[in-house]
């Protein structure tokens, strides 16, 4: 039983009805995967096997994921494939342009794997890639959902000089479960990324997942360290574990619990909080730039 109300505890139970997830369908859904086979992109809707990728699809959105496919780090929650990348496209950017500007979207979320492996951490690449969806879709709002650089400030501040509108990094869950949970990455580094895109006055935004074993005193600690690095924005999901070599779901939180937290966070002074089982980063992300 949680702190703040119940939930489904124990790997071995099955998913609860309110984590079922609408089946992928439609002719936008259909344009939209077109688009990005043609073009040969990732997305994380894919790779993160995201359980809500027929509904944006289906609306005409997508979050596209640049740097390749195979990301350098392990961490115990994510489908993304670990291992050692491939070399960097120099005709990324361009493919992922010219996708923004068939699909039309009018807010472009844009991520990536971790790239330990690069001397920038594939900074240049992020520049490149945003620089060319402002050519081409001037009028597009960008939110860009980076990793750490593992804490090299300077790669970080290639990034952060391109200004988009919302500058995403993810804590992901609390600062007990980070070494457990995300293997190679540090939870106050993490706050420090969030503190330093705030400081050139960027609207920032994290998210974290719940369903790993953390206790909500937790989750509102978390909350207020976000919010002391200025954080704008917060996403609250269910963890869903990816496969059996994934971290087991500790518990399955009932909707009641995230309504709650979402009502704690706004208590706190965060602008928005999307909070639900099924929400994940860049869920609604077009209504986190304005306001």
């Amino acid at each position: 039983m949680s702190e703040i109300t119940g939930a489904v505890a124990g790997p071995a139970r099955r998913k609860p009805e309110w984590l079922r997830v609408k089946l992928a369908n439609g002719e936008n859904y259909k344009r939209v995967r077109a688009i990005v086979n043609e073009h040969r992109l990732h997305t994380i809707c894919q790779s993160g096997n995201c359980p809500n990728k027929a509904e944006c699809w289906g609306a005409g959105s997508a979050t596209f994921m640049i740097l390749g496919n195979t990301c350098t780090r392990s961490c115990g929650f994510c489908n993304v494939a670990t291992g050692r990348p491939d070399a960097e496209d120099p005709f990324e950017p361009a493919r992922v342009s010219r996708s923004v500007e068939l699909m039309g979207v009018k807010h472009c979320v844009i991520t990536s794997v971790d790239r330990d492996d690069l001397p920038d951490g594939g900074a240049n690449t992020w520049a490149r890639t945003i620089r060319s969806v402002r050519r081409r879709c001037p009028q597009t709002k960008l939110e860009t959902l980076i990793p750490d650089f593992k804490g090299e400030w300077h790669n970080l501040a290639i990034v952060l000089a391109e200004r988009p509108e919302v500058l995403s990094h993810n804590v992901e869950t609390v600062r007990r479960l980070t070494r457990k949970v995300r293997v190679q990455a540090k939870y106050d580094r993490s706050l420090e990324v969030l503190m330093r895109a705030k400081r050139e006055g960027l609207r920032t935004k994290s998210g974290i997942m719940l369903g790993l074993g953390e206790r909500d005193h937790e989750v509102l600690e978390t909350m207020d360290d976000l919010r002391s690095v200025g954080c704008d924005v917060l996403t609250i999901g269910q963890y869903l574990q990816p496969s059996r070599k994934h971290l087991p779901v500790v518990e399955y939180s009932h909707p009641d619990r995230f309504r709650k937290f979402r009502e704690e966070g706004l208590m706190r002074g965060f602008l928005f909080v999307e909070s639900g089982p099924l929400v994940r980063s860049s869920y609604h992300a077009w209504k986190h730039a304005n306001g």
